[in-house]
């Protein structure tokens, strides 16, 4: 009984975190029952995480501009117009892959950097700044493409980061070996760390659950990783595109939680004027995370292009609001200070599965449309309840 009790009061102090998965349950139980099962089959599940890749990118970097109080327009054409760079640099110039990766990559940090330039440096209110850049980009993306509409990259290395897998090695029983493998060293790691972040807690006299919750804790996250893999391994094993979300997430993840650059994007989203007066420099930050969203752009750009084997037009259309979306659904705060790259990650996936369901029982688009505004607007009325509820 106090068991339930210790369970219900942690669920109810970090509901914040705890929620969207709990949400992200429901939606894909509620489908693969609407489904026959099909949602969840190793295909499906494979396609739909290869399919949100470009956007959980977009995500991770758009939750870091919200938590410092901003806001950019300008990174779906980005994204779309760098990818389209990246097509004329392998079909046009002959570049290998090896090169135009980190030449767009580069790009992209730089076009970021100048919006932070504007907006940290100029004083340009963010929103006008990637409304410009918005404009700009969507215009540059035209240009680029103006001569042929589409085109076709035949690079097959390159298309293969948004179609392609990891090797296989070996299959047990017809299932995909490495993801196995890889699957169990992502269990193990993250009882390892769940572990030393307790210790280290207790340590320094922090609060922590009991013994037996925490148990449970572990054989559920270690249960859904272990359940995920084996989907997954069960058709052509964990895709390129999935390995660097999952990169990029490590990274940021790193990043937002154990370095002082971290805390100080924190501590200038909760408090811009008490982080400048303690020695932050918040036009520094502000470039930083800016310069970061541009090069996230860019292995959007890379991801998307690569997924479709060609650059068009109306890439990058509408990849902002999918990706602010996914933000916010991931915990992101309107108000600055709060957010967590896994939020943002599974933000995505949330909406990624709606949207993979939804088509799967045949929903009209216009009804997709209403719904996914829908989930968005729970969201931010779920984030104004739960800060009233703390002040």
């Amino acid at each position: 009984m106090n068991l339930l009790k210790e369970a219900r009061l942690l669920i109810k102090h970090n509901i914040r975190d705890y929620g969207m998965y709990i949400a992200l349950l429901v939606i894909m139980l509620i489908f693969t029952i609407l489904t026959d099962g099909l949602f969840l089959s190793s295909r499906n599940i494979s396609n739909l995480i290869d399919s949100s890749g470009y956007i959980a990118v977009l995500a991770v970097g758009v939750m870091l501009v919200i938590v410092i109080r901003h806001i950019d327009l300008s990174i779906g054409f980005l994204a779309g117009f760098l990818g389209a760079i990246a097509a004329i640099l392998l079909v046009n110039v002959g570049l290998p892959v090896y090169l135009v990766i980190p030449i767009i990559l580069i790009l992209g940090l730089f076009a970021g950097s100048i919006t932070g330039f504007l907006v940290a440096v100029v004083g340009i209110p963010a929103f006008v700044a990637t409304l410009a850049g918005w404009l700009i980009y969507r215009g540059a993306l035209l240009l680029a493409t103006e001569k042929t509409g589409t085109i076709i990259v035949n690079n097959d290395s390159f298309n293969a980061i948004g179609n392609g897998y990891i090797p296989a090695i070996a299959t047990v029983g017809g299932l995909h070996l490495l993801s196995l493998l890889l699957g169990a060293a992502a269990i193990l790691y993250y009882i390892y760390t769940a572990i030393k972040n307790r210790r280290s807690k207790v340590t320094y006299g922090f609060d922590v659950v009991s013994p037996p919750l925490f148990i449970i804790q572990l054989v559920l996250a270690s249960s859904f990783i272990g359940f995920v893999t084996w989907i997954l391994a069960g058709y052509n094993g964990f895709s390129w595109t999935l390995i660097i979300i999952l990169l990029v997430l490590i990274v940021y993840h790193f990043i937002t939680t154990k370095t002082v650059l971290g805390r100080h994007i924190y501590a200038v989203g909760s408090n811009p004027e008490a982080a400048h007066l303690s020695g932050i420099n918040v036009s520094k930050i502000t470039f930083i995370v800016f310069g970061s969203m541009g090069m996230l752009s860019a292995l959007s750009g890379i991801l998307f292009t690569s997924r479709l084997q060609s650059a068009t037009t109306t890439a990058g259309t509408l990849f902002e609001l999918d990706a602010i979306a996914a933000a916010f659904v991931g915990g992101v705060s309107a108000a600055g200070g709060v957010g967590k790259v896994t939020g943002a990650v599974i933000g995505a996936v949330v909406m990624a599965t709606l949207v993979n369901g939804m088509n799967l029982l045949g929903v009209g688009i216009a009804m997709q449309y209403i719904i996914r505004g829908g989930v968005l607007a729970l969201a931010v009325i779920f984030d104004v309840m739960t800060r009233r509820q703390r002040a």
